[in-house]
């Protein structure tokens, strides 16, 4: 997961102040759609008996029309890396890590209902953490008894009562009795 996220970042990083992250997402969608329509196409570029410069140049006639440098250039640098077999794990996790934008979702459920200002305490500590924006989404989950738990992407920060107890709860059976 770490490759992926890496090469997803990056190139969103090369492409935002160029073409932009909205476009960047448009062309990791159509691309993404073109090699899963066409396995032929897919086949050939990760087929390792065929070399770098052949397959760049049929990429880049493939995509002339349409598409931009950055995806060009940025397909190559997966061809030359031999990792384009990961390209939808790529595009997948961009679009879910970029859905928003700039910003990330993240869903924080409470016990209860908090007061606006709480919630963006959260956020604001999260986002620091993150050094990222986050678009929080609220949810109640009334059997966490207490507390709150944060999810955003695959991280998870639980501060519930339930999980607290949970923890104990192990903790007190792996003890041993003296």
């Amino acid at each position: 997961m770490r490759l992926i996220t890496r090469y997803a970042e990056a190139f969103l990083e090369y492409a935002r102040d160029s073409i932009g992250i909205d476009r960047a997402l448009d062309e990791l969608k159509a691309v993404k759609e073109a090699l899963r329509d066409n396995d032929d196409f897919k086949g050939f570029l990760e087929n390792p008996a065929i070399n770098y410069a052949e397959k760049c140049t049929v990429l880049d006639s493939v995509f002339a029309s349409g598409f931009s440098d950055q995806i060009k250039d940025f397909l190559k640098l997966l061809l030359k890396k031999g990792r384009i077999e990961e390209f939808d794990k790529i595009a997948e996790y961009a679009r879910i890590r970029y859905a928003h934008g700039d910003r990330i979702s993240a869903l924080l459920y409470t016990s209860y209902l908090m007061e606006t200002s709480t919630m963006e305490s959260f956020r604001e500590i999260a986002e620091k953490k993150l050094n990222a924006k986050l678009q929080l989404y609220v949810d109640l989950e009334p059997e966490m008894l207490g507390g709150a738990r944060l999810v955003v992407g695959n991280k998870v920060w639980d501060g519930s009562v339930k999980k607290r107890l949970e923890d104990m709860k192990r903790k007190l059976l792996a003890a041993r009795v003296a």
